[in-house]
């Protein structure tokens, strides 16, 4: 794998991700039909016109899968389905793409007997100027699974749900110090505030 140093990070190769559509119940704005498929060079490249509102909800599943999620209770467990926000009328199956082009596959040994949300932190790593919210560096809020921390800022927490998507499924950060924290996710107003989000 090629690396380079950038701000003392190391740079990691993205894989490839596939997305296939799987149903179809309406009409489709882009002309998605049934079957159709699209290869991303790695979780930041979308093909070129792809639906904007797609890519917003389906970040978070490429986000994951990148950074070694498993999602148990799918019978490949490399894979995940997600569905367009439009009043749902494409479901899409997205999946990991080795350097051979064929899908990986990691079959589930058993099915979950129920969710087992992961214990997570979010932290105040860094602020550099004025916070709405009043938050302090240092400042702690505690998250099971995908439950949102009670009044928590909705703009803060809309970039950080990827990585807190991630982190509950198993993903793991091999450029950081700690490989299940990932750091210097930034507040969208200003970026005054960086946050740190450990899975404990």
């Amino acid at each position: 794998m090629k690396e380079c140093k950038c701000n003392n990070i190391p740079r990691v190769k993205f894989p490839k991700l596939k997305l296939t559509v799987i149903d179809k119940k309406d009409y489709c704005y882009h002309d998605y039909e049934l079957g159709d498929e699209f290869i991303l060079d790695d979780f930041t490249h979308p093909p070129k016109h792809f639906c904007s509102g797609l890519v917003k909800s389906i970040f978070p599943c490429l986000y994951a899968l990148t950074f070694g999620a498993s999602f148990k209770f799918m019978n490949n467990t490399k894979s995940i389905t997600t569905t367009c926000p439009d009043a749902g009328k494409l479901t899409f199956k997205v999946e990991v793409v080795d350097d051979n082009g064929q899908v990986v596959v990691v079959p589930q040994v058993e099915k979950p007997k129920g969710p087992n949300p992961a214990k997570m932190v979010i932290e105040v790593q860094e602020l550099t100027g004025h916070c709405f919210y009043g938050y302090k560096q240092g400042d702690k809020f505690e998250v099971t699974g995908l439950r949102t921390p009670d009044g928590f800022c909705g703009a803060a927490y809309s970039v950080l749900f990827s990585v807190l998507f991630a982190l509950n499924f198993g993903a793991s950060f091999s450029f950081e110090d700690n490989p299940v924290c990932k750091t210097g996710t930034t507040c969208p107003d200003g970026g005054n505030i960086k946050f740190k989000v450990t899975r404990l």
